[in-house]
């Protein structure tokens, strides 16, 4: 267990096994980055010709380990790139850097630019995403030993906005984490219902006096009762039924009432138009969406946000058995909607659809909802950055939000002609898909609208950034990277103080 501390301290004379600093690549020659003015003062003149020696240029995610061999009290020296400038992100990503630098250390101080919250947010934020590791199914000691103590140095440690900061950073730390330990976890463990019990044991293991957060689980049978054809007509290729959990959190005072949907495929073989076999291991990660929001209302309460949240995961496994969905069946939706199934690889739309609704019976402010929806917001905008649809208003306060969170979303268009071709079948009230190459990410946020009432929405569609399938980088390490949590709680605390 580590032991974090906020402290206004010296870097040079700090007693840990390592400090970690900065360095700015501006200039005509690197620099070491505000915060570490003490360390360059003790190097002195020694310092320029060391870091030419070294070949440090302070790029970010260059990472550097000195021996002091006593300039300073510490042992090791860890410098970190952060690129021209010091912004949040850069320093995020560089204290994630260094967090697998020093994973073997048993204390660490980081002296990183970190004179305002929002530094030491990122400082902290950073350095706990970037040292996160998922060693469940490893045998033996496969983990690398976290540090004991982690000390954050900064001139502002006194200052209440800044232990604020960091101790809400800790707790969106965690909630990222969650996300990340649920993506990552192999779908034969993940099942629809195991990962309704996962959730259920996460509500109950929270602290007391952490906001009351209330859950409830439907199982097949009541989802059948309710006529949610949507979620029932995805599970039912598979031997695990789907789930539909609904959370609550209502703090006295609250003003605004946001609700939150996520898609829960646990694991996503396409169903009958079935996805080829190279990548679909990744398929465990279709449930990021559903991992998210709830990772999010956690924090949301934890954190006290005087904001009403109320959250559907929408969960079900689309496997190819003898009940599954066909091309050309007709599923009658929760609220009487009729659509024509054209590919059960397009099966996200359809859990969303059900639990859409049903939020908007909630009679919410604003509905957002977070899914791993289409690979055409990948092939649009890549692999790391998300795509944002929906209404105008909501869509530029996601992205606000998201800026404040340290994430890369973008926003899309929802043209007028995608209402003709989501109304292209002639047998049902909607075409759930066309098999039309172009512009299927916008064509499936279109059909998402039809089932907000009108209120106020948007849609985040995380298909590329849910899960990193190469090395780490930054804070984000392999695997589940837990995006859309931060952004989701920074969005309620918009909605909380305006």
């Amino acid at each position: 267990m580590t032991t974090w501390t906020l402290r206004s301290a010296s870097p040079a004379k700090t007693r840990c096994d390592v400090v970690v600093v900065g360095v700015l690549s501006g200039g005509s020659r690197p620099q070491l980055a505000p915060g570490a003015d003490d360390v360059a003062a003790a190097y002195g003149r020694k310092l320029a010709p060391l870091l030419a020696t070294l070949g440090v240029t302070g790029k970010a995610g260059e990472v550097v380990k000195v021996p002091t061999a006593k300039a300073i009290s510490s042992p090791v020296l860890v410098l970190v790139g952060l690129g021209r400038e010091v912004t949040p992100a850069g320093v995020r990503r560089a204290a994630g850097a260094a967090a697998r630098a020093v994973s073997n250390a048993a204390s660490v101080a980081l002296a990183l630019p970190a004179d305002s919250a929002e530094l030491v947010r990122a400082t902290t934020e950073g350095y706990l995403l970037g040292g996160y590791t998922f060693t469940t199914y490893k045998k033996g000691d496969g983990e690398k030993k976290a540090p004991a103590e982690v000390v954050v140095l900064s001139p502002a440690a006194r200052k209440k906005d800044v232990t604020a900061a960091f101790a809400e950073a800790q707790t969106l730390a965690a909630a990222v984490s969650l996300t990340r330990d649920w993506v990552n976890t192999p779908p034969n463990d993940l099942r629809p219902p195991s990962f309704a019990d996962a959730i259920v044991a996460a509500v109950k293991a929270r602290p007391r006096g952490a906001g009351k957060v209330t859950v409830k689980v439907l199982d097949e049978k009541q989802l059948a009762e309710l006529g949610c054809g949507g979620i029932l007509s995805v599970g039912q290729g598979s031997d695990a039924p789907p789930r539909l959990v609904e959370l609550s959190y209502a703090p006295k005072g609250a003003k605004t009432h946001l609700a939150l949907v996520g898609k829960g495929i646990t694991f996503d073989t396409g169903g009958l138009s079935i996805k080829p076999a190279a990548g679909m291991h990744e398929m465990k990660s279709d449930m990021a969406g559903a991992a998210a929001v709830v990772a999010a209302t956690l924090a949301i309460a934890d954190l006290g946000l005087p904001v009403r949240v109320t959250t559907y995961a929408s969960i079900a496994e689309n496997m190819l058995g003898s009940a599954a969905t066909r091309p050309g069946d007709v599923v009658t939706m929760y609220g009487g909607t009729t659509v024509e199934i054209l590919n059960t690889d397009a099966e996200g739309r359809m859990v969303l659809g059900d639990a859409l609704v049903m939020a908007t019976e909630r009679q919410p402010d604003v509905v957002l909802d977070v899914a791993t929806l289409t690979g055409h917001m990948v092939v649009a905008l890549g692999d790391k950055v998300g795509g944002v649809l929906g209404d105008p208003t909501v869509v530029q306060a996601v992205l606000d939000a998201a800026e404040v969170a340290g994430e890369d979303h973008w926003p899309m268009p929802i043209p007028e002609h995608m209402d003709e071709r989501i109304r292209s079948s002639k047998i049902a009230d909607l075409a759930q898909h066309d098999w039309i190459r172009w512009g299927g990410g916008l064509y499936a946020a279109a059909f998402l609208r039809e089932f907000t009432a009108g209120l106020p929405w948007a849609h985040l569609d995380i298909a590329g950034p849910a899960y990193n399938g190469g090395g780490p980088s930054g804070h984000l390490t392999s695997g589940g990277t837990g995006v859309a949590v931060t952004t989701l709680v920074e969005y309620a605390r918009g909605l909380a103080s305006s």
